[in-house]
């Protein structure tokens, strides 16, 4: 604080008054740097934010091996010296439960010491800065300059001598915000250096942002072509690469996302021009079955306690049926749970009826898997035609269900394709399934010869055959014959 005497008018010391002002230098040169890194971040994507209190959490005892296996390899490695591979990408289809476990392992991983950075992307958040990807590295930086004071002391530096990093692309940002700070931290030769984690989950719903506007009104110049979400999350994922190919940079990356084109083709085995850490497929690698009976019993245990319900209300029989509907997938067995708790929508025996006839009791229960058909709506809305998509899957079940004894099941894919593709040699079926893969299961190349399409979720065509969940994408079974007839008569032409 500074005081100083003021005489108007130059008049003598009329009456003195006492001015006092701040004489932080901040108040002439603007914000302290770091404040202007936490004015670019994305706040609800860290993992413990306000926004994500209700996000899922693994259940006690449940996906214990996947953890601890990630978690031994943030700590451990995976024992390779001469070429470590820091980056390990996590995957699964829709509702395997990837988001629950990295936000269960992000809380592991802090409690031991060890968690660098968070980012949870989410294309269903209220969040612009969850569905972009302008705001994470700013965010990454944000949270390494907590996790250690040279970093801290290193990354406002950084944001001083740039104070345009944040209008450059993310390579650029991560080198000037986060390498370039690890790099200027004294490394003693006998003591241990920094380690940790940086955990990113939803890469695939990233969406894309533009550059550009359109035309300016009366401009004869065409606009630049729209960048597509793809580009965007490959950016992400190459910022990433970078970071993790520099001596300096000491923290082991965790990617999880589903697994469309964009990651299969960036994670690709057979690409050895970057070491990854070996994959986790969470649908793949682990029986998540003895984990959702674990989650449901003691959940419908719970429930029948709140509603004074008798001891045979949701037995073993039923656990075992609704295990078997979630074929694997714990969102269907959460939605089941958040189902049974809508008390003010309809007693519990009336919902968990209406759940195992496969059908919505829009009386009881208002739709009881309203969570799961809006993430079903979700990714059909990404394939280019969501509709011949569906007419696609109806027609792939209709087919598979029609096989006689002792016939192959289901149909391979290259007869299915030879059947509804318009041109048998385009690329048509990737090219309306290839954004559905966490929904159906689709064989590489190579084996379609003798492998068929198959659905990872029983209740996906539960889904499709009730109008009242799936609304705009129901097919009335005239139509879908009508079409699987129509292409038969194609092919017949064809060949």
């Amino acid at each position: 604080m500074t005081s100083v005497e003021f005489f108007p008018n130059n008049a003598g010391p009329w009456q003195a008054e006492h001015v006092e002002f701040n004489a932080h230098i901040s108040s002439a040169a603007g914000p302290e740097p770091l404040e202007r890194l936490k004015a670019k971040i994305a706040p609800g994507a860290i993992h413990d934010s306000i926004e994500r209190s209700d996000s899922p959490k693994c259940a006690p005892e449940t996906r214990v091996a996947a953890q601890n296996n990630l978690y031994g390899w943030i700590i451990d490695g995976d024992g390779s010296h001469e070429q470590p591979k820091n980056i390990k990408w996590v995957t699964g289809p829709a509702g395997s439960g990837k988001t629950a476990v990295m936000g269960s392992l992000s809380k592991r991983c802090k409690e031991g010491g060890v968690l660098g950075a968070t980012f949870f992307f989410s294309s269903w958040s209220g969040s612009v800065g969850r569905r972009r990807k302008t705001p994470f590295v700013a965010t990454i930086a944000h949270q390494l300059a907590q996790y250690h004071p040279d970093l801290r002391e290193n990354i406002a530096t950084a944001v001083n001598e740039n104070p345009d990093v944040f209008e450059k692309t993310l390579e650029t940002q991560m080198e000037v915000l986060v390498l370039l700070p690890l790099q200027r931290i004294p490394r003693p030769v006998n003591e241990p250096g920094l380690r940790g984690a940086i955990i990113i989950d939803g890469v695939d719903e990233c969406e894309a942002e533009q550059y550009h506007e359109a035309a300016a009104l009366g401009s004869k110049s065409t606009s630049p072509p729209l960048r597509t979400k793809e580009q965007d999350q490959l950016e992400i994922l190459q910022a990433l690469q970078f970071a993790s190919a520099d001596p300096s940079f000491p923290f082991r990356i965790l990617i999880a996302s589903r697994p469309e084109r964009v990651f299969r083709e960036f994670f690709n085995p057979k690409l050895e021009s970057f070491p990854f850490a070996r994959k986790v497929d969470l649908h793949e690698d682990y029986n998540a079955d003895v984990d959702i009976a674990v989650f449901l019993t003691a959940e419908l245990s719970r429930i029948r306690d709140r509603y004074n319900l008798p001891e045979s209300w949701a037995s073993p029989d039923i656990v075992r049926a609704l295990v078997e509907k979630a074929s694997g997938q714990f969102i269907y067995a959460a939605t089941v749970v958040r189902a049974l708790e809508m008390g003010s929508q309809g007693r519990p025996e009336a919902s968990l009826k209406a759940i195992l006839s496969g059908k919505s009791n829009q009386k009881a229960t208002s739709n009881p898997l309203e969570q799961l058909d809006v993430l079903y709506s979700h990714i059909f809305e990404s394939s280019p035609d969501a509709l011949l998509s569906v007419r696609w899957i109806r027609g792939i079940h209709t087919i598979n269900q029609s096989v006689l004894p002792n016939e192959h099941y289901p149909r391979p894919v290259s007869v299915v394709n030879m059947l509804f593709q318009t041109d048998p040699e385009s690329s048509e079926a990737e090219y309306l399934l290839g954004p559905l893969r966490s929904l159906i299961r689709i064989p590489p190349p190579s084996d379609q010869r003798t492998t068929g399409y198959d659905f990872y979720h029983k209740s996906l065509l539960d889904f499709l055959e009730d109008p009242d969940r799936c609304g705009r994408l129901y097919i009335e079974e005239e139509e879908r014959n009508s079409f699987i007839w129509g292409q038969f008569n194609l092919a017949c032409i064809k060949f």
